[in-house]
């Protein structure tokens, strides 16, 4: 991973874009790909589309989503703490205790998620799951009409975002899930291009797949690819409480994983096996007996059908405030996503 790539990289990573709320973090995207692209445009929906070699051969589709967990304001009440609802999928027991930024039209807001203090709990509420309607952000404010001044109803949270690095490659980030997989394909787009492709490719950072697939969806609609590949995260297992007999043994550092199962085109899954092999790109194999909750399975469903492929990048702790990953697991990815692209013809038949 080259100084540009990481700057890349650290920028998605501290830039929100709750679903639903992705202008500022699309705008990061756009800056970077914009200098190899041929084309980026924005579609209606908000997704980011970059292409090259427009008309030539078959048509590979690069999919990442590029929106976040959050929370949206939904209340502020008469001393100035605001209540909210979650974007995406939280466990609320995450949430408390964290620091937040509220994003308003006339800048950040500090805050943090609150609920009683431990001493002032009842017996039986230290024995429940403490619910979102008894979690409020404090931002300081005096009273509703301070923090009226600066907050306004549908203001979208994030907690406090940025990159941290550890040990041995392994970094953690709210948002891994999934600015990983928009700085894959971005980056694997790039590497695509400057070794030449013959084919028309287009690397699709797209919007609201954490409350339903929804931007894939479109995306792919107006894109109308013959060959997609999705990338996104997926659970490492080497971590402990995990059943690796169901899950599959998946490890940070080891490589990206390629999934097999209905989801997944065999002749796709061949060529990205094939390619990593020849290319001595380190990466795992998983399986998923089922349609996968991510974009891959709008993607293969679009219009009369897409031979798809999914690749994804090991992250323990989903879903939370310090996604884990292997940053060496991303470049890996971006790699393997270039070498499928260089291995396409005009003539590659994906039909099982």
């Amino acid at each position: 991973m080259n100084s540009a790539s990481k700057s890349f990289l650290e920028s998605l990573l501290s830039t929100p874009g709750v679903s639903g709320y992705e202008e500022s973090v699309q705008e990061v995207v756009r800056d970077y790909v914009g200098g190899v692209a041929d084309e980026v445009r924005t579609d209606l929906h908000g997704n980011v589309l970059a292409t090259g070699n427009p008309g030539r051969g078959l048509r590979l589709m690069f999919d990442g989503h590029c929106d976040q967990l959050g929370m949206v304001v939904s209340h502020i009440d008469e001393s100035g703490f605001l209540y909210f609802q979650t974007v995406g999928g939280w466990d609320p027991q995450q949430l408390v205790g964290q620091r937040v930024t509220v994003w308003t039209s006339g800048g950040e807001v500090p805050g943090v998620i609150s609920r009683k203090a431990i001493h002032l709990l009842t017996p039986d509420e230290k024995k429940k799951v403490v619910d979102v309607k008894d979690m409020w952000i404090d931002i300081g404010a005096r009273d509703a009409e301070d923090a009226g001044g600066d907050v306004t109803i549908g203001d979208p949270v994030t907690v406090a975002l940025g990159l941290q690095e550890m040990r041995n490659g392994i970094a953690n980030a709210p948002a891994m899930d999934n600015r990983t997989g928009v700085w894959v394909v971005i980056e694997a787009f790039r590497r695509a291009m400057e070794k030449g492709v013959d084919c028309t490719l287009v690397a699709a950072s797209t919007v609201q797949e954490e409350i339903g697939l929804r931007g894939a969806r479109t995306a792919a609609y107006g894109i109308d690819p013959h060959v997609a590949i999705a990338v996104d995260v997926t659970h490492a297992t080497d971590c402990p409480s995990i059943d690796k007999r169901q899950r599959g043994s998946i490890a940070l550092g080891d490589g990206p994983v390629i999934l097999r199962g209905p989801n997944v085109n065999p002749r796709v899954h061949e060529i990205l096996t094939t390619v990593a092999n020849e290319g001595e790109i380190a990466h795992q194999v998983a399986a998923l007996g089922r349609a996968a909750p991510n974009d891959s399975n709008a993607l293969q469903i679009t219009r009369a059908g897409v031979a798809t492929g999914l690749v994804q990048i090991p992250n323990r702790y989903m879903h939370s405030a310090v996604e884990t990953v292997s940053l060496d697991d991303l470049d890996r990815c971006a790699d393997l996503l270039a070498a499928f692209a260089g291995a396409l013809a005009e003539d590659t038949d994906f039909t099982p």
